[in-house]
């Protein structure tokens, strides 16, 4: 459970219709599977012990004993189990003489409480209200297996794990999740951060999409883990099949899912990563009505990860949705930069093109803004601007680019008023110090605004948003634009769009756009060794894969250096061993703190993901904040 992963589990026993004996052999035997797999969270579905399909069963009083028996002997035989366990079962209350049907929840032996059901069906293939009164405003206290319990549903009920922080549950039972208003919401507004669903939802044609739609999207709302319990074989298939459809959702995405199988469905919830959008969420209040803590605890231990964790955060899937996700990104970045062309009544757009990734993403987003316009691309001016490190290769791939966008191009050859600046200021052409570099940058931005000057246009940003976390830009060189169309774009995602565009255009422009991909990304600001890039940047600042990583996890979700390094092991360790990923982890922490003053004073720019580094939106950061704790941890590590 250490850094917020709780290893959750919907589980699915196959059970005999009225057999409360054999049904609880079965959960036995699944939680017992569970705990083994490290499971600290179970669901069972809905009236598991019994079945669900009783019918009028439920009327039997021999059934109803046969159901406390079974929840008896389960509590018994799973006393050792280290883990929070919901199932399903028929509570018959004396004090107002209703069956209700609930959720115990169990641990070690003792029942913390019972959920009832608030939204019980009486429509089409679902009769429940022959049997079951619904649980609203319930609240008793009652005797069960032996044991003081409490059936209440008139407070908004959490068990809450007292030594692992974060870790809240709520339960509500199947219909409650299909209505208009799921006591899930209130349960969520009220701290449970986990919610726990036991269900018994048939299978029929198109059900199965519209369930994990409901799952994921209730998830997403309500900013929790939702374990959805379903239901399978050994239900009664009189009229209706159940198919198990188990589900674990986390924020909106579904991290696993079975149908059609009996056993466990297994992952991990980040209840830390749940917390800190919470937090940062200041619509997410608390809801009318009191809230009832139930505590428990559980032994802290390591969580051994299975959950999905993407290599490359900011870049889509191959598959069905990349083509609409590039065409969405491509769009949103091209719709800003359409809207400040209107509102500044510019003539044209100017673009440094280098012949590298970042600028001709930024040509690519420019043309793609001027036909939404409908102004002909020859508005557009690309300049290219050799210098010191300038090689055939990106030079040739800059103007072949801009023949093929149709747009207007130029060279200036900044060579000679470098040297001339570097005469007026002392800075021999033998020292390749930083200020030979910039001094290259800054004079190619001059060109650049002086150009749009002239022409009464705007300069164009190429500046990606990896390069603003890291501070590898020259203030007021490449730094600086009128507009940065790239600015909310990592290095990585700024790559899979050229290659999407390359796949979209082909011909001789997707040629191109490949030569582009297949060039070392370089700022070419030293000379060229045997007429070859000299300078890769990748050597010098770290693999952009690997940032644009600690970038997503440190910055968007807030996670320390600890679990930061914990998920890129996981998901990157077969490329990269603990000692690389540590030395660029630690590269990553001190740039992004000491070069925030460069972030504080960032042109206008589109967000297109879920992070930017805006001074205005997304990221405010006093420029002389300190490290020290976050390279303490890492010390540590």
């Amino acid at each position: 459970m250490r850094d917020g992963f709780i290893k959750a589990a919907a589980g699915t026993p196959k059970i005999k219709v009225a057999d409360c004996e054999y049904n609880a052999g079965q959960i036995i035997a699944l939680m017992r599977e569970a705990a083994a797999q490290g499971v600290k969270v179970l669901a069972l579905p809905e009236l598991c012990v019994t079945g669900y399909t009783c019918g009028d069963l439920f009327l039997q009083d021999t059934l109803l004993r046969g159901a406390e028996e079974a929840l008896g002997r389960i509590l018994e035989e799973t006393k050792e189990l280290d883990m929070l366990t919901a199932v399903g079962l028929p509570v018959w209350n004396r004090w107002d003489g209703k069956l209700y049907n609930c959720a115990a929840v169990i641990n070690r032996g003792k029942i913390l409480g019972l959920v009832p059901k608030l939204y019980i069906p009486s429509y089409g293939e679902f009769y429940e209200g022959r049997w079951f009164a619904s649980g609203r405003g319930a609240d008793y206290l009652l005797t069960l297996c032996g044991q003081r319990v409490s059936l209440d549903a008139h407070n908004l009920v959490i068990f809450d794990c007292e030594n692992v922080p974060g870790l809240t549950v709520g339960v509500e039972v199947c219909e409650d999740l299909w209505t208009a208003e799921p006591p899930s919401a209130r349960l969520a507004q009220n701290g449970a951060a986990v919610i726990l669903n036991l269900s018994a939802s048939n299978e029929v044609a198109g059900k199965a999409a519209y369930r994990r739609a409901l799952v994921a999207g209730q998830s997403g709302r309500l900013v929790c883990g939702y374990v959805y319990a379903n239901a399978g074989e050994g239900e009664s298939t009189t009229d209706l099949v159940f198919a198990g459809h188990s589900l674990i959702a986390e924020n909106g995405t579904i991290l696993a899912e079975k149908r059609f199988e009996t056993g466990l469905t297994v992952s991990e919830i980040d209840v830390g990563r749940l917390a800190h959008e919470r937090q940062r969420m200041n619509t997410f209040g608390a809801a009318e009505g009191s809230s009832c803590p139930c505590f428990f605890r559980l032994e802290a231990e390591n969580t051994v990860l299975t959950r999905p964790v993407a290599k490359n955060p900011f870049v889509p899937e191959d598959g069905a949705d990349r083509q609409e996700r590039c065409e969405e990104i491509f769009a949103i970045a091209a719709l800003g930069l359409k809207k400040r062309l209107e509102h500044t009544r510019a003539s044209c757009a100017v673009v440094g093109l280098s012949g590298g990734l970042d600028s001709t993403l930024a040509l690519l987003i420019t043309a793609r803004a001027f036909d939404m316009l409908s102004r002909p691309r020859t508005d557009i001016l690309a300049v290219t601007m050799p210098c010191f490190g300038t090689t055939r290769r990106t030079r040739s791939n800059a103007e072949l680019l801009a023949l093929e966008l149709g747009v207007d191009f130029r060279e200036v050859n900044i060579g000679r008023a470098v040297e001339q600046h570097f005469a007026d200021i002392g800075q021999s052409m033998e020292d390749h110090s930083v200020a030979f570099e910039n001094g290259q940058a800054r004079e190619r931005t001059q060109v650049l605004m002086d150009l749009a000057n002239q022409r009464g246009g705007l300069v164009i940003g190429t500046g990606d948003l990896s390069e603003l976390a890291l501070g590898w830009a020259t203030y007021n060189g490449d730094h600086m634009s009128m507009y940065g169309v790239n600015g909310s774009i990592p290095k990585t995602l700024v790559r899979h769009l050229v290659d999407w565009e390359a796949d979209r255009l082909g011909g001789k422009a997707g040629e191109v756009l490949r030569d582009i991909l297949d060039t070392p990304v370089s700022p070419e600001l030293l000379p060229p060794k045997d007429g070859e890039i000299a300078q890769r940047t990748e050597d010098l600042v770290g693999p952009y894969e690997l940032h644009d990583f600690f970038l997503y996890y440190a910055v968007r979700w807030g996670f320390g250096p600890r679990k930061v390094l914990r998920l890129a092991e996981y998901a990157l360790g077969d490329k990269y061993d603990r000692e690389t990923l540590l030395k660029w982890l630690n590269s990553f922490y001190r740039r992004f703190f000491a070069q925030q003053f460069k972030r504080s004073c960032l042109p206008d720019g589109p967000k297109v993901g879920s992070l930017a580094l805006s001074p205005r939106g997304d990221w405010r950061m006093p420029s002389d904040a300190v490290n020290t704790l976050w390279m303490k941890e890492l010390e540590t590590l």
